[in-house]
């Protein structure tokens, strides 16, 4: 098995122990068995449950990015991309935070923690909106003055309601398909889109 097999092996059953155990109860001892690689194989990439943890949390970020860039790249007007990339992005980071169960007290009492490995997601991320924002303002559909300013307000406003979605703390007493009709209202709003008729800016 390669190194980075072998690597992302570890990092995997450490993700599915965390999940089923937490953090704080799983040991590296644990790791080891689980991976049948032996504890001298598993100290040779990670040198403390501190450091394989931070990988489990950057493997997610990985896949994160890769689902934006996929939604980035899909055939359909500017204006429906941005919609399309907020959904992917706070629909991924809860199915992250669900999947891996007891990890979601863990993401929540150590968001800030968290917050470090995601320096080069979130430059990521917005790449990806100036480029859809660019795409939008071309082709007269935005009306913005500043995109990288708005790319910066708009992952950051994103980013900012995570946890009260995750926590599903964003109109509790609507069904979801009723609360991301309110999405487009704002969304639009604030990138100076015209009011839209039969699925077009008009």
């Amino acid at each position: 098995m390669t190194v980075l097999k072998t690597r992302a092996k570890l990092v995997d059953v450490a993700r599915q122990l965390f999940a089923k155990k937490g953090v704080e109860d799983t040991t590296m001892n644990d790791i080891a068995q689980a991976s049948k690689k032996g504890r001298r194989t598993l100290y040779t990439y990670f040198k403390s449950k501190e450091q394989i943890y931070m990988a489990v949390v950057e493997s997610e970020l990985e896949m994160l990015s890769t689902q934006m860039e996929k939604a980035a790249s899909k055939p359909v007007s500017p204006d429906k991309k941005i919609l399309e990339l907020i959904m992917t992005h706070l629909d991924a980071i809860k199915m992250v935070v669900y999947r891996n169960g007891t990890l979601r007290a863990d993401f929540f009492r150590d968001i800030w923690r968290v917050e470090a490995m995601r320096k080069e997601f979130d430059r990521k991320e917005t790449a990806v909106f100036r480029r859809v924002l660019h795409e939008g303002k071309e082709q007269n559909l935005f009306d913005i003055d500043n995109v990288e300013i708005t790319a910066d307000i708009l992952h950051y406003c994103i980013k900012g309601i995570e946890v009260p979605y995750i926590r599903g703390q964003i109109g509790e007493e609507l069904d979801d398909e009723t609360g991301w009709r309110y999405v487009p209202k704002i969304v639009y709003g604030a990138l100076g889109c015209k009011k839209k008729e039969n699925n077009h800016i008009v």
